[in-house]
């Protein structure tokens, strides 16, 4: 997938359903449907809950794990794009041990979904050549501060009160792909008390539409990365507290990424986050799309979940 592609899903309104119904049954587990949630601080959007196996049949708590672009992770005939597969690998991960089973919090985005995605505090930390640019591609202001609060004052609260789980910090999760990414490294820097990881795929740290070349490509990352640096600087967690994963591949959009992760992850490290509590990966061969992130889902859902 190039980034043209996934520009045009935020354009998509999501796909109606007939109410707060039981989904299909998929592979493992079953999904609950919720449908145009509204909220004061974001527009309305479709919620997609699945509960593991065995949850109906129990009486334990589970983790939670909120993730972006909802409609794209368990079920292929509700998106364009292909799925995560997100059931089927935490199911075969936790009969072998390998993960704390969670329910997954599947957020559908919207026709926003780029003022929604993109971190306030750093469009705030750029020069303003680069804001205003940014700014007339997105089509807006940021509007992530408002969809954040919507994540922990709405919907968070709701999902605690229905379902059985462990709501606090430690078991509280969020991860996204592109500008899932960097909403949900937002998400764990804004509000720290709620989220205790965050998984970053693929993460867009160029934040253009288009890449660049040459000497113009040289000054945009330069003055993304400085803007990236100090938001990180002053809004990274505790590392002992949180965890933090994030990767990439090489190809297509993600050939684009090499020299801005570097040196992002260089400050992460910078201030204070070993390996046991930041994992930054590569996989050779992985594009910029959901058959990709389906590929190497087990890496992130393995150390953000650990059972350790």
């Amino acid at each position: 997938m190039n980034f043209d592609r996934r520009a045009i899903l935020s354009l998509i309104c999501a796909a109606p359903f007939a109410g707060s119904v039981r989904a299909d049954v998929p592979t493992a587990g079953r999904l609950v449907d919720y449908t145009d949630m509204a909220s004061t601080h974001a527009a309305a959007r479709n919620v997609t809950v699945w509960l593991p196996p065995g949850y109906d049949e129990g009486s334990g708590r589970y983790p939670v794990l909120y993730m972006h672009d909802g409609q794209n992770l368990f079920d292929a005939s509700r998106t364009a794009f292909g799925e995560w597969g997100v059931d089927e690998h935490l199911a075969r991960l936790s009969q072998t041990g390998q993960v704390r089973l969670p329910i997954v919090v599947g957020v559908w985005n919207t026709p926003l979904r780029l003022r929604e995605y993109v971190p306030a505090d750093l469009i705030t930390a750029l020069p303003e050549e680069v804001r205003t640019s940014l700014l007339g591609m997105y089509g807006g202001e940021p509007l992530s501060d408002g969809y954040l609060q919507f994540l922990v004052e709405d919907l968070k609260p709701m999902i605690d009160a229905t379902y059985r789980t462990l709501p606090d910090r430690d078991d509280t999760l969020i991860a996204g792909s592109s500008m899932g990414g960097l909403i949900s490294l937002y998400a764990m820097m804004k509000h720290p008390e709620v989220f205790g990881s965050a998984g970053c795929l693929s993460t867009h740290w160029p934040l253009r539409l288009e890449r660049l070349e040459g000497d113009a490509l040289e000054r945009w990352r330069e003055a993304v990365v400085l803007a990236w640096s100090s938001v990180i600087q002053r809004g990274l967690p505790d590392p002992a507290t949180h965890r933090l994963y994030m990767d990439r591949g090489d190809e297509t959009l993600d050939a684009f990424y090499p020299s801005f992760q570097s040196r992002i992850d260089g400050v992460i490290r910078a201030a204070g986050w070993g390996p046991d509590r930041f994992r930054t990966l590569v996989f050779p061969g992985a594009e910029h799309n959901e058959k990709s992130w389906n590929s190497r889902l087990d890496a992130p859902l393995t150390f953000l979940l650990s059972p350790a």
